[in-house]
């Protein structure tokens, strides 16, 4: 298998605007980005992967750009984006930003120039049509948007206030090429792209059978022809690192996407666990693991993630976040860390912090849920039964300020927090996860010290075991002589664990346990704590 330094590689996910105001207004921003570099390099990441920083009106957080080569003011501006760069690399680290290309904010300059007439030149940088279909959006109900200045429909895959670029115009195309090369010759190390797989859309929007399913905005034909010209004009020229957003994708689309002899993303986000699993399914993560694993191997490489900015913290949604906060968050850690693929860690994730529940639809800023609460209202839904049942999934669940300290607003802002701060933050905080030695963070830290240390965790076989165990999670990883048994109870009960009989060794060594652990204990067969996780060194016999 071929060796990279991005499939070594740890990302870290800052989404800027809720990790550390250094101006008091509120908002995270860029200096406060590198006046906590420190703090992620402690931790061992490599890569920092930044939501959009870009020029934008802001409907959307920052993925409404209204200009690409500039900042919005909130973060900061290019000289210290510049700074943020030197100071990231100074420090031996990587910078990637988000590539939002398949629309733009409808106070983009191009769009105002195509919405202008209908002979504008710039008319077909987006998509207009005299009738609309039965597609719906991801945030609205439809696709469509009637525009009375010129008396055609606007197609938005998202809010009506992020219309779809057309990338079947070649100058469209070539625009967002030039762009892409603004920012890579500044120095930026890569990028993560925005649903990456919408940007080809099917020819005439012919009515959907089932407009609920919105899996037709996505992989449509196309794609990779767009892609592999993307690659071909500007990813080539560059060692960086890419990896594609891409929703309803299967193993074998997905490496049409990453497979090592196509000329397009070097990795991808598939969204099987978090978009379609509401709760901890343990049969169902096997099975998506195991087919994700069998379908990638050796051809293309995988992402692992259990939450990010669009996802309910994962101690909250797969873990148990109060009585074993601490022991899931440490089990989850495991299971990323050592699952084939490359992990990704959320601002936070790192130390424990929990979804939210705020009392009113008021206190939430995310449009895809205040929408969608509209929606359901107008129809006649009883408003506190809809509210209640939209809290769970919620992307603001993880969109809560950094936790730095226990002072007021966390030590996020001097001033007041754009949206509010997580109540148990005087329990759950940076200062005082680095004050234990027993916390979520060192064993994150020492997560990502035995990845850099041991290639087995990166280029590794899978082997799964005990696949049929409801309770258990557990594995082998394997390179060449190196043989390391991963063994997980993902449950709050207590677990009976059962060395297979196909499984022999002459030695083994306890190389990391979230519980205290006896060296010495059989792993022959033993009882598991709920949520306890320990990986293991396998020596001789196999």
């Amino acid at each position: 298998m071929k060796k990279t330094w991005w499939k070594e590689a740890v990302v870290y996910q800052v989404y800027w605007r809720s990790f550390y105001d250094t101006d008091g207004d509120g908002y995270g921003d860029l200096e406060g980005v590198i006046q906590k570099l420190d703090y992620i390099q402690e931790l061992g990441a490599d890569v920092i992967w930044l939501n959009p920083c870009y020029e934008s009106p802001d409907v959307d957080n920052g993925y409404d750009i209204s200009n690409y080569e500039s900042i919005m003011p909130k973060a900061g501006n290019i000289a210290i984006f510049d700074r943020l760069i030197h100071e990231v690399h100074t420090r031996g680290m990587k910078l990637i930003m988000d590539l939002v290309v398949n629309h733009t904010s409808n106070q983009h300059p191009w769009f105002l120039e195509s919405r202008s007439s209908k002979d504008n030149p710039k008319r077909d940088y987006y998509i207009w049509r005299k009738e609309k279909n039965n597609w719906r959006s991801y945030f609205t109900p439809s696709t469509w948007e009637y525009d009375e200045l010129t008396g055609e429909y606007y197609f938005h895959s998202f809010a009506v206030e992020q219309p779809d670029l057309n990338w079947k115009n070649p100058k469209v195309r070539e625009e967002i090429y030039r762009m892409m090369r603004f920012w890579l010759d500044k120095g930026i190390d890569g990028f993560r792209m925005d649903v990456i797989n919408l940007l080809a859309k099917i020819d005439g929007f012919p009515d959907a059978q089932n407009p609920q399913d919105i899996s037709y905005l996505g992989n449509n034909p196309g794609i990779h022809e767009y892609l592999q010209e993307m690659h071909e004009k500007v990813l080539k020229h560059y060692d960086i690192f890419t990896v594609g957003e891409i929703p309803f994708v299967t193993p074998e689309d997905g490496v049409l996407y990453v497979g090592e002899n196509r000329g397009e993303l070097h990795t991808l986000f598939h969204f099987e666990v978090c978009d379609y699993m509401e709760s901890w399914d343990m049969m169902k993560v096997k099975e998506i693991q195991k087919r994700w694993y069998e379908g990638l191997w050796g051809k293309g490489w995988n992402s692992q993630f259990l939450n990010n900015h669009d996802h309910t913290r994962l101690v909250t949604r797969f873990g148990n976040d109060t009585t074993y906060r601490v022991e899931s968050a440490k089990c989850f850690a495991a299971l990323l860390h050592t699952l084939p693929g490359m992990p990704y860690i959320y601002q936070g994730e790192e130390i424990g912090m929990t979804g939210v529940r705020f009392e009113s639809i008021d206190d939430y800023n995310d449009i895809a849920m205040k929408n969608k609460y509209m929606e359901e209202v107008e129809k006649g839904g009883n408003p506190r039964e809809v509210f209640e049942s939209l809290l769970p999934l919620s992307r603001d669940n993880s969109r809560t300020p950094v936790q730095w300290n226990d002072t007021e607003n966390a030590g996020f802002t001097s001033g007041t927090p754009w949206i509010k701060v997580n109540p148990n933050y005087k329990k759950i905080n940076v200062e005082q996860a680095l004050a234990d030695p027993d916390s979520v963070f060192y064993f994150y830290q020492k997560l990502i010290r035995l990845r850099k240390e041991n290639e087995v965790m990166v280029y590794g076989t899978y082997e799964p075991i005990l696949e049929e165990d409801l309770q258990i999670y557990s594995y082998l990883r394997s390179l060449e002589k190196e043989r390391w048994l991963v063994i997980l109870n993902i449950s709050d009960q207590p677990a009976e664990f059962k060395l297979p009989d196909f499984i022999s060794y002459q030695a083994k060594e306890l190389l990391l346990a979230n519980y205290p652990a006896n060296a010495d204990e059989s792993i022959d067969s033993f009882t598991l704590q709920p949520y306890e996780s320990r990986i293991y060194r396998l020596r001789g016999k196999e």
